[in-house]
């Protein structure tokens, strides 16, 4: 005779696993904010810098915005292999993380 199943139990495996996921998530997001340097701006405008990629609608801005953070992410990568950094981890010259316009002739 099969063993039942106990549902409640795998349950709240998956619940624990889902809080865990989200957990890691928020963790990397603000991790993500400190790497980029946004961790200095206003909570303000980090917010509206956010809703602006959110809202993006129009594919080349989410295009540039996606080969952007790509090759953020891969200058990061590349930088701990080849260089080292200060203590903090950040590189002391920011322009080059600075978003594109969200749209042309945008503020």
């Amino acid at each position: 005779m099969r063993k039942p199943r106990d549902y409640d139990a795998e349950l709240k495996a998956l619940d624990a696993k889902a809080r865990q996921l989200k957990a890691r998530k928020r963790e990397q997001l603000g991790e993500l904010v400190i790497a980029t340097g946004a961790d200095t701006l206003p909570i303000e405008q980090l917010a509206g810098a956010l809703l602006l990629a959110a809202e993006a609608t129009d594919e080349r801005t989410r295009e540039a915005q996606r080969t952007r953070g790509a090759a953020f992410f891969r200058a990061k990568s590349g930088s701990r292999q080849s260089t080292r950094r200060d203590d903090s981890g950040l590189s002391t010259d920011n322009s080059s993380l600075r978003p594109a316009p969200a749209a042309p002739g945008a503020p």
